[in-house]
């Protein structure tokens, strides 16, 4: 990979990361040194990391998908292929992306692709490390599958001051889900906006029948789904207390919480048809993603 990416930059360091939540003191380190490219070789939650030490300093960011679900990397179109990803460098365009920001009592953390709150946040903290690195995106599935017939815990969601009981809150910044699914369809990671999707009931059984609103396309307008945009979304709890949240995959405690947009841009490089597209479909609403990419 390292050769690869050679083809295109003079020198190249391969750095390891020294565990979990250690990726963004690494990479402001190495921005210290004088790095002028970030290459991120992980999974979502790794990139997630990485960002965090990104945010504000205008060095670009290269995805190498190597993770569970490369959320991503699909979102942009690059696939799960690291090293074909490091050879089409030289496609790139640079991006300044607003990444989101959820705040709670564990703190502040920033998302490329989603938070999330209520029922897939349930999933992802009740995945077991070991378990994700058996089976990989199936224990996901797996997990999901273990949530049919159970109530689910129902909390409030203020969306720009407008106020919904839904049991899944989904602020996203990309279209994909876990690598499989597109929800929040009408998400642009060049935008600056959350796309929102609330999902109403405390029936799991319920879902079924919104997962075939994902898989035909027709969540907007169906029974029990709000299809929104957003500048900040509230989580509160109602009568269940624990209401989990996650960011990009990863466990990030529990609500009350806040999702925004963060202050600090970050430079991520996606494949010019990529930038084409979210710029046309920016174009047709007229919103500011070509701004976006003059303003990397």
């Amino acid at each position: 990979m390292t050769a690869a990416l050679r083809a295109h930059v003079r020198e190249v360091e391969a750095v390891a990361t020294e565990g979990p939540r250690t990726a963004a003191r690494t990479v402001r380190e190495w921005i210290g040194r004088g790095a002028e490219l970030v290459c991120v070789a992980g999974g979502d939650g790794t990139v997630n990391e990485a960002a965090e030490g990104l945010a504000g300093t205008g060095v670009p960011l290269l995805v190498l998908p190597a993770g569970t679900a490369n959320v991503l990397s699909c979102e942009i179109g690059t696939g799960n292929n690291a090293l074909r990803t490091a050879a089409r460098l030289g496609e790139m365009e640079p991006a300044s992306i607003a990444p989101g920001v959820l705040r709670n009592a564990e703190g502040e953390r920033l998302f490329l692709c989603m938070a999330g709150a209520g029922l897939d946040a349930r999933i992802v903290r009740q995945v077991s490390p070991a378990w994700k690195r058996r089976l990989g995106k199936l224990s996901y599935w797996e997990g999901g599958l273990a949530q049919l017939g159970r109530r689910l815990e129902v909390f409030e969601a203020e969306v720009d001051g407008r106020r919904f009981e839904c049991s899944f809150a989904l602020m996203a910044r990309v279209r994909n889900y876990g690598g499989d699914l597109w929800i929040a369809r009408h998400a642009n990671l060049l935008e600056d906006r959350l796309a929102v999707v609330l999902f109403k009931g405390a029936s799991s059984l319920r879902y079924l029948k919104y997962f075939a609103g994902v898989l035909l396309n027709r969540l907007r307008g169906m029974r029990g789904v709000e299809v929104l945009d957003a500048e900040s979304v509230r989580i509160r709890p109602l009568e269940d207390p624990l209401i989990d949240v996650q960011v990009d995959g990863e466990h990030a405690g529990f609500a009350p919480a806040e999702a925004g947009l963060g202050r600090e841009r970050i430079v991520l490089l996606v494949p010019e048809r990529y930038a084409a597209r979210m710029r046309a479909r920016a174009g047709a609403q007229g919103t500011g993603a070509a701004e976006n990419l003059r303003r990397a």
